[in-house]
């Protein structure tokens, strides 16, 4: 009974392969396909701190997009 639940977060779109990778890496989460399309699993803060890094990623490239 001492097993943390584990959670799914579904994958944004425009998420780069490299973003992806290096959230699996960092916060050890695991990349499950369901009927609905691929997500994350893991525990719910490693969650978090991966849905944290993914919004910071995505709001560089949009700067870096609107500087073109």
């Amino acid at each position: 009974m001492d097993e943390e639940m584990m959670y799914e977060m579904r994958i944004p779109a425009g998420i780069t392969e490299r973003i992806m990778i290096e959230v699996i890496n960092e916060f050890g989460l695991e990349l499950k396909n369901t009927d609905e399309g691929p997500v994350l699993l893991g525990k719910k803060e490693d969650l978090e701190k991966a849905q944290d890094h993914i919004v910071k990623a995505l709001n560089q490239r949009l700067k870096e997009l609107e500087k073109r």
